[in-house]
């Protein structure tokens, strides 16, 4: 069966009990993106922008679908025992798509800050979040479609204007069943106006046996003058498939920052739309992954310029090894007009064996005439004099060309704004590199304080 339809009819066979299940806010827009759905067909490997990920295949395996939204009894502690020395946040849960939190998670939250299930935030606060509520995401881009189809629950995060949140807030993602399921989660983040505060996202997977699926949408407002950074860290397991969409738009003076960094994965799909259709916008776009045995992770982005005086900074990198593949393409566009743009963009790969394969296209789109936009990349092997140097000095070939892939990511450490969290980056880093057990739940801390 084709992979589209079978979510399709899914929701044509069982709409009614997903309705009953959500409030209006949610269900408003399913109809439509089941239209666009039946109009479209999933990309092929080899298709425009998806080179080298094949969503039929990937949404072809037979995922349960908690619709019924029946307790699944995940067991948060059985994953998340995780620290970050001198770092604490507001923490809150998503456990596969159901909100949770603890006692203790809206401890000195600021008034002005709202931190929810997207569910309930729905039903009880119906204008505020439908006046953001797939307002960014594509209709014409098949995974926000079918997240817009089915989600139920996700994160609703609103930053009133002038709020100023000074302890980072964290939401933990845990995924796990007994038998293949696909998690729909939907993500809506409001930053209005002078606001500022930083979120990180931690995804994990509990159970490596299963075949598991992350479908995730976030949509990100940022309002004029606000500040808001989003670190978004992927611990999984090689059976775990995430595909992931991501929908920014900035108003004039704005500064975002956007950090993905994948440790551990199975195969992993991240796409970055970033708009800037006012003014003096600033964005920081950052990402970098460790990739080994048969593990893939592919990259989209596309920032749009559509206004004067804004700046745009992308770099991201990648470490292959083994039989595993890293894919980047990156656009920047810069439109008609948006003179005074400062753009750049560069994707830096290393490619440790023979069976490992590294794809990158970067892209300039530009229609004005005075901007300093610049783009590059470069895919290569670990320098072998630098190799033997190090091997001159006492250390053993493994430890050398450790050493030189974790020099090699570090100036994407460096970008994170949470210098608790840089620091703690570069020891997951580092134990990754060195074959050690370098995620998140490998800390044994009583308690969960990142």
């Amino acid at each position: 069966m084709n992979a589209l339809q079978q979510y399709i009819d899914l929701y044509r066979d069982h709409g009614r009990l997903l309705r009953e299940k959500s409030c209006e806010t949610l269900n408003a827009p399913r109809e439509k993106a089941c239209t666009d759905l039946q109009n479209m067909a999933l990309p092929r490997k080899g298709s425009e922008n998806y080179e080298h990920t094949d969503l039929q295949e990937l949404l072809a395996p037979d995922y349960a679908l908690n619709i019924a939204r029946v307790p699944l009894g995940v067991n948060p502690q059985a994953t998340f025992r995780c620290d970050v020395p001198n770092l604490s946040t507001s923490l809150f849960m998503l456990l596969n798509d159901g909100w949770a939190e603890t006692d203790i998670s809206r401890r000195n939250l600021p008034e002005g800050v709202t931190v929810d299930s997207l569910a309930h935030a729905a039903a009880t606060m119906p204008e505020l979040v439908g006046k953001y509520y797939n307002k960014l995401a594509d209709p014409a881009n098949p995974l926000a479609a079918l997240n817009t189809m089915l989600a139920q629950d996700g994160l609703f995060l609103h930053i009133r204007k002038g709020v100023k949140l000074e302890k980072p807030l964290q939401l933990v993602d845990i995924l796990q069943y007994d038998v293949p399921l696909m998690t729909v989660r939907r993500m809506l983040i409001v930053i209005e106006d002078a606001a500022e505060g930083k979120l990180l996202i931690c995804d994990h997977t509990q159970n490596p046996d299963v075949k598991l699926l992350n479908l995730q949408t976030i949509e990100i407002f940022a309002g004029r003058n606000s500040h808001f950074d989003l670190y978004d860290l992927e611990e999984s397991t090689e059976n775990t498939t995430r595909l992931s969409t991501l929908f920014l738009r900035q108003e004039s003076g704005s500064n975002v920052l956007i950090d993905g960094i994948t440790l551990f994965n199975g195969t992993t799909r991240n796409e970055y739309f970033c708009s800037m259709p006012e003014p003096d916008a600033e964005l920081h776009l950052y990402g970098m992954g460790i990739e080994d045995l048969s593990r893939r992770l592919d990259t989209y982005s596309r920032i749009s310029h559509e206004a004067e005086r804004c700046r745009s900074n992308e770099l991201f990198k990648y470490v292959v090894d083994d039989s595993s593949t890293g894919a980047f393409s990156g656009r920047i566009y810069v439109a008609p007009g948006a003179q005074k743009t400062e753009a750049y963009q560069a994707n830096r790969n290393i490619v440790g064996t023979d069976d490992a394969r590294m794809f990158s296209k970067p892209q300039l789109e530009i229609y004005a005439d005075d901007v300093k936009c610049s783009h590059g990349t470069a895919i290569g092997q670990l320098d072998a004099l630098q190799v033997f140097y190090m091997r001159t000095r006492g250390l053993s070939e493994s430890t050398a060309r450790m050493l030189l892939k974790q020099a090699f990511m570090a100036d994407v450490i460096e970008g994170v704004r949470l210098p608790a969290l840089k620091d703690r980056l570069r020891q997951l880093v580092e134990m990754r590199f060195s074959g050690t057990q370098g995620s998140c739940s490998a800390c044994h801390n009583e308690g969960c304080r990142i």
